[in-house]
């Protein structure tokens, strides 16, 4: 991620710091634990259990360093209780042409559209932002196209 200041929700915090600790405590011990098994196998240099093991402990300790750095450049927002207007960490629900679709606003560092949260910084994300019930917004995507969004409910 080339972001530089990262907006977090508290969930998103949250969510972030666990990760962290699974992944300094356990994840590193299993992984330790893996690699002093594989050197038992014998020569290194051709052992495929030892090098993936290696691999997945550099993977892993470059996801911690990544989960650090949003931790503390991140500016954690918290959700106004009472707004009638769509903000960071607001569920929203839209029709997108005649489609019902529950979005929920956060920073670019926690989004994920399986689970139907989506960026700030996102072409729909940035278009709701501001927005109350019942506004008809048009977020336009990188390649031009446009999608008519209309405001059904805010939920904060």
């Amino acid at each position: 991620m080339a972001e530089s200041n990262y907006i977090l929700t508290q969930e998103g915090r949250q969510k972030l710091e666990e990760e962290l600790h699974y992944l300094e405590t356990e994840k590193r011990a299993e992984i330790g634990e893996r690699i002093k098994v594989a050197r038992e196998f014998g020569d290194i240099s051709e052992n495929s259990e030892y090098d993936d093991a290696k691999n997945e402990q550099g993977m892993m300790e470059a996801r911690i360093a990544e989960i650090s750095r949003i931790l503390s450049e991140a500016t954690v927002v918290n959700t106004p209780k009472r707004s009638s207007k769509v903000s960071i960490g607001s569920t929203v629900t839209v029709d997108m042409g005649g489609k019902e679709r529950v979005l929920t606003i956060v920073g670019g560092a926690e989004s994920n559209t399986a689970e139907g949260k989506i960026s700030n910084e996102s072409p729909v994300g940035a278009a709701l932002l501001g927005h109350k019930k019942g506004d008809e917004v048009v977020a336009v995507g990188p390649t031009g196209r446009e999608t008519k969004m209309t405001i059904i409910k805010i939920e904060h």
